[in-house]
């Protein structure tokens, strides 16, 4: 559904008298299959809007090609805007407007008659559970409802693929919830959606694929599962007092039953094979070295710890 090779974008920022070129976008690669729910994981300014925008025509690339839901987005831009679907991380609806004009209008403007906006509309309305507020004005929404009517508004048309752009943030966690059920009847409808996040739950829990991009680059692809497989072993963080992370990592580094150790302002992170047989030793370890322990916890790799091994920083950080 979606194909791109060394998509590119730069952008000119002036510091004082001088201009600098910021390579917000670096000869990306992405394979999107139909009917899937592909995830960019990263943090904010990793360029993963500035991807999915080229993608959706509102920017011209720099370099590199593209076809989207089979039109090619350098050579057919407008095919392409026919074909898919898009909700920025804005939101899109008008204060004093109701949900059931917004969608009508909508679809109107993609040249469907008026009485089959009406009843897609309708249809829509229904399946986001908008329809007890169907006709009120969308200043009475709560953020969750308005951001149903946003991503409502990308489908109407029935596109082959909606990208959406930060779907859940600022959302309490109910409404994620709610969101994430939203976004799997998006597939099994047979749409093809391709999110940006910076949320691992989210990417964990919703994507079948998904590619982590960090300063403008793909650095790792695979399913949530694949990814995790690729650190084996457990994971153990140290939690410590302020100033003795390096002494603990001074401590640890040399174990042998430590394979990686990563040092932070707040403790360490560990990477072993068994972590159930690991924490006693490390206990032994600094208890010998006369290292203060905080807290110490024991876990299965995170998406996280995908990004950790790929950037050297926590995405939990960022």
């Amino acid at each position: 559904m979606i194909e791109t090779r060394g998509l590119r974008k730069s952008f000119t920022s002036r510091q004082g008298r001088e201009k600098k070129v910021v390579d917000a976008v670096r000869g990306v690669d992405l394979d999107v299959a139909e009917g899937e729910i592909f995830g960019f994981l990263g943090p904010n300014g990793a360029g993963k809007t500035t991807t999915l925008r080229m993608l959706a025509t509102l920017i011209e690339p720099d370099g590199g090609s593209a076809t989207v839901a089979g039109a090619d987005l350098l050579k057919d831009p407008g095919e392409v805007r026919r074909r898919i679907g898009y909700v920025a991380q804005g939101g899109s609806t008008w204060d004093d407007s109701t949900a059931r004009e917004e969608l009508v209008l909508q679809t109107r403007l993609y040249g469907v008659r008026k009485s089959e906006a009406l009843s897609r509309a309708q249809r829509v309305l229904d399946g986001f559970q908008l329809s007890e507020y169907a006709d009120r004005k969308c200043k009475t929404y709560s953020g969750g409802q308005r951001r149903r009517v946003d991503i409502a508004l990308g489908i109407i048309h029935e596109p082959s693929v909606v990208f959406l752009d930060e779907p859940t943030t600022g959302l309490d966690p109910q409404s994620r919830a709610h969101m994430w059920d939203e976004i799997r009847r998006l597939r099994t409808e047979g749409m093809t959606v391709f999110i940006t996040t910076h949320y691992l739950e989210e990417a964990d829990a919703l994507c079948d694929r998904l590619s982590i991009m960090d300063n403008g680059e793909i650095v790792a692809s695979g399913t949530p599962a694949a990814l995790k497989r690729e650190i084996s072993g457990d994971v153990v963080r140290v939690g410590l007092p302020a100033g003795a992370a390096a002494t603990a990592a001074e401590v640890l580094d040399t174990a042998s039953f430590v394979n990686k150790l990563e040092t932070h302002d707040d403790g360490v992170r560990l990477y072993v094979d068994d972590g159930a047989t690991a924490i006693p030793l490390i206990l032994r370890a600094l208890d010998a070295g006369d290292v203060p322990l905080g807290t110490i916890e024991l876990h299965r790799p995170s998406l996280d710890d995908v990004f950790l091994t790929k950037t050297g920083r926590s995405l939990r950080e960022d």
